[in-house]
């Protein structure tokens, strides 16, 4: 074999082994794009799925809160106005239920969603539930309250909460119409966080269509 033979037989090897390297190399290139290519599209839509649940959420509670707040709305007023003529009104037990579970937020941002939504979304999201959080502890508080000092004197004439002379509540049952005006806030309150972080989710998902 020839010098120049043997040349041509050394850069056809090394040329097939490039070839061979570059090959592997888009390969690799291609699987790792297509990895992370699948990837975004899985964590945009999980991302638009997450969106999509909570906004759903949100759509339900502020209509069920507007009409909660329409009638405690009413009721709250009726008793100051009653109250304030010094007509005595009746006390009710005080009762507040909610399906609220402060676990359903924290399994979707252990789910990824803390990775997922914008920042501003997840500010909004973590006043939506502080404002929740705080407006329950009050309202649990006022239950006890009136669970413990209404409740179990219901039976009892009208004088053992109001004074006679000045048609006043006794001190002690001054709870029961703060607890009424603290309802009303707390629905005031939802629904200005709940509409401030609806109009946060639309504005991220439209983004991301």
């Amino acid at each position: 074999m020839s010098q120049t033979t043997e040349k041509r037989s050394r850069f056809s090897h090394f040329g097939g082994w490039i070839a061979e390297l570059v090959l592997v190399f888009v390969g690799v290139y291609a699987a790792f794009w297509l990895n992370n290519y699948q990837q975004r599209q899985q964590d945009a839509e999980r991302h638009d799925r997450i969106l999509a649940s909570i906004e759903r959420t949100l759509r339900d509670g502020i209509e069920s809160n507007k009409t909660n707040r329409a009638e405690q709305q009413r009721d709250a007023a009726e008793f100051r106005r009653a109250l304030d003529a010094g007509e005595m009104p009746p006390l009710h037990p005080f009762v507040f239920t909610t399906d609220y579970s402060p676990g359903d937020f924290a399994t979707m941002l252990q789910a990824g969603g803390i990775q997922l939504l914008d920042l501003e979304t997840l500010t909004a999201l973590r006043n939506d539930e502080s404002v929740i959080r705080w407006g329950l502890s009050r309202m649990a508080r006022y239950q006890k309250l009136s669970d413990e000092l209404i409740v179990p004197n219901l039976d009892q004439d009208i004088s053992f909460f109001y004074d006679p002379a000045t048609r006043k509540l006794r001190k002690r049952f001054n709870i029961y119409p703060e607890a009424l005006d603290a309802r009303l806030k707390f629905a005031n309150d939802l629904e200005r966080t709940h509409t401030e972080l609806l109009k946060r989710i639309r504005a991220e998902r439209q983004r991301n269509h």
